[in-house]
């Protein structure tokens, strides 16, 4: 059926995501699937059976809107413990449908129709299209190959007095880098005396190698005031199908986001946030992820030393980059078509990542997966 009235899109030059259309290409070619950032193995079952017994308890209807008490004060207290900052439970804490509906709402609230919002290519990609449905605009920086790391001369020749906020992303999905102390120097340095607002996407703020620390902007008191940290239960216990994440903020803007946040969604599941109160209350369920994620990298390294591919050290996160274009001058994309067709592994495209299709000659391979699909994935990979 046609619709008699043609919508005008606020996104014309959006499409289905680079995820959706490797997913669905890796199903028709029986590929193993090292493209998504989503566990192929199961979760603790004492947090399948705490999200049963919830049900079963009788935790089936709507949450307080920010968050059930009990699972804000664990945050308070697990914050506070890692970073040395104590948000208050009932003003500075929400429990959210999605660490991505956490990035949306505090986007959506804080930046107004005019503003302007930096951010760093290659990036997760949503930021832009969220920062363009606001009215606002999009200032990307880019992270160049092969180290990624930030130039802060770039980003200060960036800020200008419609500069609304900055957003990062420590550790960085795609590049797998981290912030040094040096980048918090930095941008604490070029905020300082502003009204920039950062927002810190740490989803993945358990998953930092070789024994480096997250630079939490709420370890950092002075980047603490201005940031929005978003993070994420399902990178965090295997879940990433439940859609539950947390948000911290000084109340005077946690304010303003919860304004957004009761009408997207209201509240976030019920039945989960009893029991993800209940697993905080164990913090090895969640502090033994680096040691588990960085035995998975390391498995993934080796196994591809015998391939063709030059890895790119991965500080954290669940993925590692690998360049390609020394022996083959192929777009990525369609590098990784081939890789899909021929060696039946599915990765992504670095050049996804950023808004003008950026071509690096370097794919994005996932090792949170089990051990015998990293194995079997980088024995077919050998063999391209």
């Amino acid at each position: 059926m046609r619709s008699a009235t043609v919508p005008r899109s606020k996104l014309p030059d959006v499409g289905t995501t680079i995820f959706t259309v490797i997913g669905q290409l890796a199903a028709e070619h029986d590929a193993l699937n090292l493209s998504q950032g989503a566990p192929n193995f199961a979760p603790d079952p004492a947090l399948v059976e705490g999200v049963a017994r919830a049900m079963r308890e009788g935790h089936n209807q709507y949450a307080p809107m920010a968050g059930i008490g009990a699972l804000r004060d664990a945050l308070a207290e697990k914050t506070e413990r890692l970073y040395g900052t104590r948000y208050d439970p009932s003003s500075e804490i929400t429990v959210v449908g999605s660490a991505s509906e956490g990035l949306y709402a505090s986007i959506s609230a804080l930046v107004h129709p005019g503003d302007e919002v930096i951010y760093f290519e290659p990036s997760f990609d949503s930021y832009a299209p969220i920062v363009r449905m606001q009215g606002a605009t999009p200032v990307p920086i880019k992270l160049v190959a092969p180290h990624f790391r930030v130039d802060w001369d770039a980003v200060a020749a960036a800020i200008t007095p419609r500069t609304r906020m900055i957003i990062v992303n420590t550790p960085h999905n795609p590049t797998a880098t981290v912030f040094s102390a040096e980048d918090i120097a930095q941008l604490t340095r070029l905020t300082r005396q502003t009204d920039i607002v950062i927002l810190s996407d740490e989803v993945y703020e358990h998953v930092v190698f070789d024994g480096a620390r997250h630079e939490s902007m709420a370890r950092h008191r002075e980047l603490a005031e201005r940031s929005v940290i978003v993070s994420s239960f399902g990178k965090s216990f295997h879940v990433t199908g439940w859609r539950v994440g947390h948000m911290v903020a000084p109340a005077e803007l946690m304010d303003e986001i919860r304004k957004v946040h009761q009408f997207m969604m209201f509240s976030a599941d019920t039945p989960m946030q009893v029991a993800f109160a209940e697993m905080l209350e164990q913090p090895e369920s969640y502090l033994g992820l680096a040691a588990f994620y960085q035995h998975k990298r390391d498995l993934l390294a080796r196994e591809l030393e015998g391939s063709r591919l030059e890895l790119l050290p991965s500080e954290g996160s669940f993925f590692m980059l690998a360049r390609f274009r020394h022996f083959s001058d192929e777009r990525d994309s369609d590098f990784v078509l081939r890789l899909i067709r021929d060696a039946r592994v599915a990765t992504i495209p670095l050049s996804a990542f950023y808004t003008d299709g950026t071509d690096n000659g370097v794919i994005r391979l996932s090792f949170s997966k089990d051990d015998a699909t990293l194995v079997e994935g980088a024995r077919r990979l050998c063999s391209i």
